[in-house]
């Protein structure tokens, strides 16, 4: 039995255990009853944290939360699962960040159906290992009937193929995986790996390595294109692949925040060029297209660079962690025209299809593809098993196929359209706010609910105005350019200053905790690829409303006046 004691001077109690009881806690409480208590409490200490009232962060400062979590021991006394639940609810709900808030329009975290709470309980009950049929039975059937939704939802094959392939343990049409990195990790290792794949009495890169394998082909390097708006999942990818960073090529945007198709098709060309005079090849491992770029939500021409992929004979991956999910809308298919011509597609569940952190997908449209990954143990995954861990990167892995699947049938796709038309609709009210407002710039033409902008004072905006006019007046080479130098330095000093305004702005907004955006630094291609700071609004939270939206922009318009006169009025002045 426990035995039951007060910590010295108070605080939770601890408990001396035997090994019947704690039996108990594997199985059963020691009544249904008694588990029916545990679960109405942690039930209603989640209704609770979106409840009550008060900012979208707690109060309590980071050095004070380090201070709680500093304890270097483990513990080492048994306590009563009643106290350690309050100690949750005090140290972990308490300070945990309101992220399904409708004034929390920062991240593509947002809110979540309050039905995958209950989904996460059934997926942690059952506690499948979707490595291993032995330990994945059912799951494992639901794991491969997804990935067929979302390899038809992309690629769209006839009704026998599916048929045909979506239980045809054989093969995988696709994997998933942690999130959008490990999914994108899966796309390129199968790329890297069918560049240099098994050839005469040649192995393959798998089995041989990098550099008995560019020996072989005849390649010094080996490189990814993609464009700067990439997610930098791509530059972990070739760290981990064996590639490094340098060998990612990042080609410029145009001014839609798009692949410049010219500057891809310069590249590739390039590369060509220098692989006729036949020594220090470079071999393009994939060409990368972004359906939905994490910074402004950009669609890249897929179309077109299939075509250049083509041109390069190269994998064509598309990273479509963020928009993939708005292909279930038929209408707006014409938004990804080209990506049914993809060798692999990447989606994530906790992005648009409204599930927890974290899920991804990766599907490639040649059945077999994964073949390049495939791989076999003894104990766990031998080459006569059906277990979906021989076509994985991934080991271990939860049911997490669930919750998209459950989605799927609560929402139906009529209910996904419902969902996107009022992201749609955000986008443009947020959009309108911004554009008619004297003191805010649109930094973006958004496509898939991502919209940038920055606060700029009338004042300034017309100033800025006057100088690209002169600027776009003078050709750089031209008789004036030392003069059109100056005025770009002039625009560079204001811009730089107009960084520094909205990055305290973020600060303040931050401070006042009612409302959320993120911050980030592009590239702008308006302003001559200068660094700009922009404010980031994400605007998919169902719960968020129109007039939610306005509120937000007031008083980042309040707090940017504010900040402006007192600090930066002066110095912009000048310049």
């Amino acid at each position: 039995m426990y035995t039951l004691f007060n910590k010295k001077g108070g605080g939770n109690r601890f408990i001396k255990p035997d090994m019947n009881q704690l039996k108990k806690l594997f199985i059963m409480p020691d009544s249904p009853d008694k588990f029916l208590e545990f679960g109405t409490e942690l039930l209603d200490l989640i209704h609770n944290f979106f409840t009550e009232k008060g900012g979208i962060h707690s109060s309590i400062s980071l050095p004070d939360l380090e201070k709680i979590f500093s304890n270097v021991n483990i513990p080492k006394r048994s306590q009563l699962l009643k106290d350690v639940l309050g100690e949750i609810k005090k140290k972990i709900i308490a300070h945990s960040v309101k992220v399904g808030n409708p004034y929390y329009i920062g991240h593509m975290t947002s809110a979540i159906p309050y039905f995958m709470i209950l989904l996460e309980m059934i997926i942690a009950a059952l506690n499948q290992n979707q490595v291993k049929i032995e330990s994945a039975k059912a799951s494992s059937f639901v794991e491969r009937e997804l990935i067929g939704w979302l390899h038809r939802l992309i690629y769209n094959r006839s009704g026998s193929f599916y048929k045909t392939h979506v239980q045809n343990w054989e093969i995988a049409l696709g994997n998933i995986t942690t999130d959008g990195t490990m999914a994108n990790l899966a796309a390129l290792l199968v790329a890297r790996n069918k560049a240099f794949k098994p050839d005469g009495g040649f192995p393959g890169i798998r089995v041989a390595g990098i550099h008995e394998a560019f020996l072989h082909y005849g390649y010094r390097k080996a490189v990814i294109l993609v464009s700067k708006r990439g997610h930098y999942s791509i530059d972990k990818v070739a760290r981990i692949i064996g590639m490094g960073n340098d060998n990612v090529i990042k080609v410029p945007v145009n001014s839609r925040n798009k692949i410049d198709i010219i500057e891809l098709e310069r590249a590739c060309h390039q590369i060509r060029e220098h692989n006729k005079r036949g020594t220090d090849r470079i071999k393009i491992i994939s060409i990368v297209g972004i359906a939905g770029t994490t910074e402004t939500g950009n669609i890249d021409n897929l179309q077109e660079i299939k075509r250049i992929a083509d041109q390069s004979e190269t994998h064509f991956h598309v990273d479509a962690a963020w928009g993939g999910s708005v292909l279930i809308i038929d209408q707006l298919r014409y938004l990804f025209k080209g990506i049914q011509e993809a060798d692999s597609v990447t989606v994530d569940a906790h992005k648009l299809l409204y599930s927890p952190a974290s899920m991804g997908m990766v599907l490639f449209k040649n059945e077999m593809d994964l073949n390049f990954l495939k791989h076999f143990s003894n104990y766990i995954i031998r080459q006569d098993s059906v277990d979906l861990g021989r076509f994985t990167v991934e080991g271990s892995r939860p049911f997490a196929a669930l919750k998209p699947w459950a989605t799927f049938k609560i929402l139906g796709t009529d209910g996904f359209r419902l969902l996107f038309e009022h992201a749609f609709e955000l986008t443009s009210v947020l959009r309108g706010l911004v554009e008619v407002h004297c003191n805010f710039e649109p930094m973006n033409q958004p496509e898939l609910f991502i919209f940038n902008y920055r606060f700029v004072p009338k004042e300034v905006q017309e100033k800025i105005e006057k100088l690209m006019l002169k600027i776009n007046g003078v050709t750089p080479e031209g008789p004036e350019h030392q003069v059109r130098n100056k005025w770009m330095r002039r625009l560079h000093q204001i811009n730089k200053v107009l960084n520094e305004l909205n990055i305290e702005l973020h600060k303040e907004l931050r401070e006042d905790d009612n409302t959320f955006v993120s911050r980030t630094m592009i590239d702008a291609p308006g302003y001559f690829y200068q660094d700009i700071v922009i404010l980031r609004a994400i605007t998919i939270n169902p719960l968020t409303t129109p007039e939610i939206l306005k509120e937000i922009i007031e008083l980042q318009n309040t707090l940017g006046k504010k900040i402006y006169r007192n600090q930066f009025e002066s110095r912009l002045e000048k310049l």
